[in-house]
């Protein structure tokens, strides 16, 4: 293996990501963003690819502090070089993994914002639906909040994937797995009067016959227009959070766990790999419950 040629052993990378890993293109695309640096920082210093040292990574984490990188980038790109140098021990014998014994910056927990029952009822009710796009507009508020879905699970969603009248979806999430989701009966009503009277006077373009929700040319909506969409409907009611599609997905988790939920029933409803990932809504739901006895006990 020739372990100087840099372009040869990324796009090898990239393919044991895809297919060896099944990542998501955003997943490589951040793993290979990850590399590049550390490749240019190696050319910078005469390193040598299969001569790596533990000492060298450290002394490359130190240069990036130069650049005033965050904890979170920090420890994302530690886990980036743990699987890049796994790559090379398994597929191309390197003889040692210098990221073997490294470890990544402990992070504090950011809870994620929530929006309250009464705000999600705000947006929805700010929603125009005299406009062309109002209807779907609502749909999709309906379906983010009320199945937990992805910015990208969502603008993938495809019409063969939606069984209504057993009240289920499927959803392909990270990785291309595929997860089957509870759907109720209002994000299924909105469903309908969007597929049935809205959809069908949209000029479809080709490809995107099977996509749910597709903009004024026909084609399938992008996830900054999602974006978009929320933002301006946050906007026109006054709402002061800084919320994104990702809220309506943290909204409905911790609405759930608020209520009593099973947390493996909610970790599989969002399809997370480890049941640590959803505990986070058992802190939100603690927090909750604290400012109720703040706000209500007596000798608060």
């Amino acid at each position: 293996m020739d372990f100087s040629n840099w372009q040869v052993i990324k796009k090898e990378f990239e393919r044991f990501l895809k297919f060896e890993r099944g990542l998501s293109i955003n997943s490589i695309e951040a793993y290979l963003n990850d590399v590049s640096k550390f490749q240019i920082y190696c050319e910078d210093n005469g390193l040598a690819l299969n001569k790596i040292v533990r000492k060298d990574i450290q002394d490359f984490l130190q240069w990036l502090q130069e650049f005033n990188i965050s904890p979170f980038t920090q420890s994302r790109l530690i886990s980036g070089l743990k699987t890049f140098f796994s790559f090379l021990v398994i597929e191309h014998d390197l003889d040692n993994n210098p990221t073997e014994l490294l470890q990544a910056p402990r992070l504090a927990r950011k809870l994620p914002s929530v929006l309250s029952i009464h705000e999600i009822d705000q947006l929805i009710a700010a929603i125009d639906l005299s406009s062309t796009e109002g209807q779907r507009n609502k749909t999709i508020i309906e379906v983010l909040y009320g199945c937990g879905l992805r910015v990208s699970e969502l603008v993938n969603l495809k019409i063969s994937n939606l069984f209504l009248d057993v009240e289920f979806i499927k959803v392909e999430g990270k990785g291309s797995k595929e997860r089957l989701i509870p759907i109720g009966q209002q994000a299924i009503k909105h469903l309908r009067l969007y597929l049935d009277s809205v959809r069908p006077h949209i000029k479809i373009k080709n490809g995107n016959e099977d996509i749910v929700f597709l903009n004024r040319r026909g084609s399938a909506l992008s996830r900054v227009m999602i974006f978009l969409i929320i933002k301006e409907l946050a906007q026109k009611i006054g709402l002061q959070k800084i919320i994104s599609p990702h809220t309506f997905r943290h909204s409905f988790a911790s609405h759930l766990v608020e209520g009593g939920a099973d947390l493996r029933a909610v970790q599989d409803m969002l399809g997370h790999e480890s049941i640590t990932t959803t505990e986070i809504y058992t802190h939100i739901d603690r927090d909750y419950l604290h400012s109720i006895i703040t706000q209500y006990h007596p000798r608060s």
